[in-house]
């Protein structure tokens, strides 16, 4: 092992110890190239169960978000979409009148003040007047790409960026695979949600640690391949990672580009304080991280299969301390 990655990969091995995983992964790539990849435990509790390897796919939670954050991207690109400033109600029919207000740019960003209460669209602020983490706006996003490509998100993604980019070991699947970690789907009380889909708008998201890392390779090399080959417009990630929230939005809340976290300097930061300005990182709750730093021409991704976390278990603390040992090996 490179010593420059011991005490990130200590602490990764710690963590997943501490939080209870049964199954970890490790992997950085600097300069497009390999620089760390490590992984550890088994997929599931069962002493029998399969060894995590490179091979071993993870369900990635929220960030799959991400993924369709792209294909929103695509969509503008391709003149299917005008503006992200652009009403929802443009897109689609039959929302309730005080969705009218609402763009595209805060179903991005976190910041269109909808949520579902027993099956209900309803509004617990104005668009535009504050930040919350609902996934009623994901929802949303995902019946705009259904409805303007005629496809669903997995089938359109797949065409579109996992075929052309190499991307095998990503995908939304709903039965078990010996290089699946599967064990979500035994809890009765079951955080990820529903697993009968395999449309791209359930949180069954599969994706192996590196295919992870090529992920978030695609967006800092701006949708160029390893080739050299440019399998997408440069100008389709530049917004994807660009400050998008809106102006007016409370400076302690979370900033955004297209769903991804950005760098801010803000007390609910989700990226380390010794991370570079210009990074963005995705997240999922059961443990997984893609981190980009483009300062350092680095892509990390932690990898984990945990749902239930102790009751002492402080989130931030942990996310940010992932980010600050990747920006200190670069150092």
């Amino acid at each position: 092992m490179d010593s420059r990655f011991q005490q990130l990969a200590d602490y990764v091995y710690d963590m997943q110890l501490r939080i209870g995983a049964t199954a970890a992964a490790l992997y950085v790539l600097q300069n497009g190239r390999i620089a760390h990849e490590s992984y550890s435990g088994k997929h599931d509790d069962d002493e029998c169960s399969r060894i995590v390897d490179a091979r071993t796919q993870f369900n990635v939670g929220s960030v799959r978000k991400t993924y369709l954050a792209l294909a929103i991207s695509l969509l503008i690109e391709q003149g299917k979409i005008g503006s992200i400033d652009d009403s929802v109600s443009r897109y689609l029919d039959k929302l309730p009148e005080y969705t009218y207000d609402v763009t595209l740019r805060h179903l991005l960003t976190h910041t269109h003040g909808l949520m579902e209460r027993e099956g209900q669209l309803i509004q617990e602020f104005p668009a535009g007047k504050g930040w919350a983490y609902r996934n009623a706006g994901i929802a949303l996003l995902f019946r705009i790409v259904s409805r303007l490509t005629g496809m669903t998100l997995s089938e359109f993604m797949t065409v579109a960026v996992f075929e052309p980019y190499g991307l095998r070991e990503t995908g939304w699947c709903t039965a078990p695979h010996e290089h699946l970690i599967y064990n979500y789907y035994s809890h009765l009380d079951n955080w990820v949600g529903p697993n009968d889909s395999t449309a791209g708008d359930q949180s069954n998201l599969f994706v192996s640690a590196r295919d992870l890392a090529k992920w978030g390779q695609l967006h800092l090399s701006r949708g160029a391949a390893g080739d050299g080959r440019q399998v997408l417009p440069q100008s389709v990630f530049e917004c994807v990672t660009a400050l998008q929230t809106p102006v007016g939005i409370p400076s302690l809340k979370p900033r955004n580009g297209y769903i991804w976290w950005l760098q801010h300097g803000t007390q609910l930061n989700q990226i380390g304080e010794r991370v570079p300005a210009g990074s963005y990182q995705a997240l999922g709750i059961t443990g997984c991280v893609v981190l980009v730093i483009p300062a350092y021409n680095v892509v990390a991704v932690r990898m984990y299969n945990q749902l239930f976390n102790p009751e002492d278990y402080d989130y931030l603390k942990d996310i940010r301390a992932f980010g600050n040992f990747v920006s200190d090996a670069m150092m």
